[in-house]
């Protein structure tokens, strides 16, 4: 009785929705454990102390989707700010 209560067409979106985000959380969190300079998970890397390693640093920062923005003009819809904004 309670899951046709709550399993109901209307809420799909809103599963898929609160999917992505928690697909979106867990990916961030992973990336941050496994690729971080700051985080140190095992004994013999947390030993080492502050590293003053910078260029594995500037590489964790300069990430690929990073890399495809530098340069775009921060707009969601180009071709359409174009159209209304540009003088004719």
């Amino acid at each position: 009785m309670a899951s046709s209560k709550w399993i109901r067409p209307e809420v799909y979106p809103l599963f898929a929705a609160v999917g992505t985000v928690v697909g979106i959380c867990g990916m961030q969190l992973v990336r941050n454990i496994c690729t971080n300079p700051e985080v140190r998970v095992n004994k013999q890397n947390r030993a080492a102390g502050v590293l003053e390693n910078f260029e594995e640093g500037k590489r964790y920062k300069e990430n690929p989707v990073r890399k495809f923005v530098r340069g775009k003009r921060p707009e969601v819809m180009p071709s359409l700010n174009k159209f209304f904004a540009d003088p004719k």
